[in-house]
């Protein structure tokens, strides 16, 4: 997806880095300003005035996700309190929902990926609360920017035959006496 999405737009690329790794919500992700990001501790600061719950917090960014936004500031030669998603036709102002919206329909034709309704950006959230399901629960609901761990319980996590084998596999033998 990531090839796909260099040909669908930069900021597209960044969008994708950004939610596949943070799980935040694309709309707390393309209201991300330069001074958001510690490039020295590798750490994202998500303000509450652009979270949909309005939760305030920093998160670990990855390797990955920094290298992505290092070379998207050196593209952009933007710092401060500019828009990391600056909207194409008002760079005062982030990219808008409908464009990182359009993004996504690019994408998945680009990639080769077949429409399936819901996948969209949330899906990564989804994805990263699953693959994420053996972190502690409050280290988990942190990085995601949760405010109940039993919302990722009841929406975002799935059941996988996997996790469940690996758990009776690793469950205490049976034994009398």
């Amino acid at each position: 997806m990531l090839d796909a999405a260099d040909q669908v737009d930069p900021g597209c690329r960044l969008a994708l880095v950004l939610a596949h790794d943070t799980g935040h919500r694309i709309g707390a992700i393309r209201q991300l300003r330069w001074s958001d990001i510690d490039f020295d501790k590798a750490t994202v600061r998500w303000r509450a005035e652009n979270d949909k719950i309005g939760f305030e917090h920093v998160t670990p960014l990855t390797a990955e996700a920094v290298t992505a936004l290092k070379a998207a500031r050196k593209a952009s030669a933007s710092i401060g309190d500019a828009w990391v998603f600056p909207s194409p036709e008002e760079p005062a102002q982030p990219v808008s929902r409908f464009l990182v919206r359009d993004w996504w329909e690019r994408l998945e034709p680009t990639a080769g990926i077949a429409r399936i309704p819901g996948r969209c950006w949330h899906g990564l959230r989804r994805q990263f609360a699953s693959e994420l399901k053996h972190t502690p629960a409050r280290d988990l609901q942190e990085l995601g920017g949760w405010k109940s761990y039993q919302t990722i319980v009841k929406c975002y996590q799935r059941a996988d035959e996997q996790t469940m084998r690996a758990a009776l596999a690793n469950r205490r033998k049976l034994t009398f006496g």
